[in-house]
């Protein structure tokens, strides 16, 4: 996120986290009729973020993922769109023959995080 301090990510880490918990949390436990509009509208934004993830992780002429650090820079497909088969495809597994959701990367460590944000003393004055 070029330019941006360290302190300016925290925020907007945690919040990404916090809707994807939101999201988790509609699936597991939403009803259908406020569950259906949500799935639409996410889906369509959700797809569309992988789509400018993806195409700003395209190959150069030379095989080499345009965006990911030049020291990491292996042979295309980079890291991101291997990631992006495995979590939108499957892990090996044919979408016919899942029998569960896909492994969350991030669902330990969003709750573990709100877990910590509720565990804070609220601060003087409120």
């Amino acid at each position: 996120m070029g330019g941006l301090s360290a302190a300016a990510h925290d925020p907007v880490r945690e919040a990404v986290l916090r809707w994807l918990d939101r999201l988790d949390v509609a699936a597991d436990d939403g009803d259908p009729g406020t569950l259906l509009p949500l799935a639409r509208r996410e889906i369509n934004r959700l797809a569309e973020g992988w789509r400018l993830l993806l195409t700003v992780h395209q190959s150069d002429d030379e095989g080499r993922c345009q965006a990911c650090p030049t020291g990491t820079r292996g042979r295309w497909p980079c890291q991101i769109w291997r990631m992006a088969h495995e979590q939108l495809i499957g892990e090996g597994v044919p979408h016919d023959r899942r029998t569960g959701p896909l492994h969350n990367p991030l669902g330990r460590a969003s709750r573990a995080l709100a877990a910590r944000r509720s565990a804070r003393p609220d601060p003087p004055g409120d």
